[in-house]
C-alpha cells in the first residue's frame, strides 16, 4: 500500500483507499446480485438493482459503515423491497403462467457444489415468489445470507422481534413448499437427457414414461410467444402437448441440455437462436415437472451468447 506524508500533523494518509474500496464492491457483486435475483427474480432487474446500490454508496461515502457487504446489503435490500411492490402490479397483469428469468450457460460450473444449484434452481424460486416482499427479503436476508435481526430490520424499517416473527413465518412456509427432494446432479442429469432425446425424437410413450403421472408442465410465454395459458397436468397431457409442438416447429430446430439454474436443463433454439429454457423438477427416478420459458423478453441476455 502507498502512503503520503502529511507534513502539517505528521500522519500517513492512504492514497489508494478509493481503488481499495473498488476492489472490494466488486469482489462483492456476485453475492449482491445472488440477493436481488432471488428477491426480484429477474437477471436485469438484479444487476439494476445492484448497480444503484453501489451508486449510493459511492454517493454517501459513509465513514462510519462497519461492514461495507452489510451496508450494501441491506441498501439493497430496500431497493428490492420497493421493486417488488412496483413489480405486483405488473405481474398481476401478466399473461399466463409467469416464472422467473433463467440463468443459462452451456457447461457445469467448475465448482458444481456452488450456490448456483440448490438455491438458484426455477422450483425454489418459485416457492420465493409466493411469499410477501418483506417475507421474501427478511428470508433471504437472515436465513441465506446470514444477516442479523438488526440488518433486517434496518432494512425493512420493522422491529427486530416483528422480524423475527416475520422471518419464522417465511421459513415455515419455503420448509412446506420448497422442494421436496435433494436429488444428485448426476441422476438429475440423466433424467433431463433422457427428456431431450424422447423430444428430439417425438417418442410421446417414453415422454410419458420418464414424468410422474402428476407430473406439471408449466410454460412463460408472457402474452408475446406462444404458451399454454395454464399449467398442463398428468403425464400423458405433457408427453402429447411436447410432441403436438414438436410437429409445428420450423426447420433448424435444435435443443440440447445445458446449465438453468445451476442444474442440467434443455435449451432450445431455432438457426441457433435460444427461443425456450426448460427447468425440470425431479426425484431422481421421474420427472415432477417442467418448467419452460418462452418470453423473448427474458431471453435476451442469452439469445446470441450460448451457442
Amino acid at each position: 500500500m502507498t502512503t503520503t506524508q502529511d507534513h502539517g500533523n505528521n500522519k500517513e494518509k492512504k492514497v489508494n483507499a478509493p481503488m481499495e474500496n473498488d476492489h472490494a464492491l466488486e469482489a462483492l457483486r456476485p453475492r449482491l446480485f445472488g440477493l436481488a435475483y432471488r428477491m426480484l427474480g429477474s437477471r436485469q432487474e438484479a444487476e439494476d438493482a445492484v448497480q444503484e446500490a453501489f451508486l449510493r454508496w459511492h454517493a454517501r461515502q459513509p465513514a462510519d459503515v462497519r461492514s461495507i457487504e452489510a451496508w450494501l446489503v441491506t441498501v439493497l435490500s430496500r431497493l428490492c423491497v420497493d421493486r417488488l411492490r412496483a413489480l405486483q402490479v405488473e405481474r398481476e397483469a401478466y399473461i399466463g403462467p409467469w416464472l422467473p428469468e433463467p440463468l443459462v450457460a452451456v457447461e457445469p460450473p467448475s465448482d458444481h457444489a456452488t450456490e448456483l444449484a440448490s438455491d438458484l434452481s426455477m422450483a425454489l424460486l418459485l416457492v420465493l415468489q409466493r411469499l410477501s416482499a418483506e417475507e421474501r427479503v427478511g428470508f433471504l436476508m437472515h436465513d441465506v445470507f446470514d444477516c442479523g435481526y438488526a440488518d433486517v430490520a434496518a432494512a425493512l424499517g420493522k422491529s427486530e422481534a416483528a422480524c423475527r416473527q416475520l422471518v419464522h413465518r417465511a421459513r415455515e412456509r419455503v420448509g412446506r413448499d420448497k422442494p421436496r427432494f435433494d436429488v444428485p446432479e448426476a441422476a438429475h442429469r440423466r433424467l433431463v437427457e433422457q427428456y431431450v432425446q424422447a423430444v428430439q425424437e417425438r417418442h410421446a410413450d417414453r415422454i410419458a414414461e420418464l414424468l410422474s403421472p402428476e407430473a406439471v408442465f408449466v410454460s412463460d410465454g408472457g402474452g408475446k410467444a406462444w404458451a399454454a395459458r395454464r399449467p398442463v397436468e398428468g403425464a400423458q397431457r405433457i408427453a402429447r402437448l411436447e410432441t403436438g409442438v414438436q410437429g409445428k416447429l420450423p426447420p433448424g430446430f435444435s435443443i440440447s441440455v445445458g446449465q438453468v439454474n445451476g442444474r442440467a436443463g434443455a435449451i432450445a433454439r431455432i438457426n441457433g437462436r435460444i427461443f425456450a429454457v426448460s427447468s425440470f423438477d425431479t426425484d431422481g427416478e421421474r420427472i415432477l415437472s417442467v418448467m419452460r420459458v418462452l418470453n423473448p423478453e427474458k431471453l435476451t441476455a442469452w439469445a446470441d451468447t450460448v451457442h
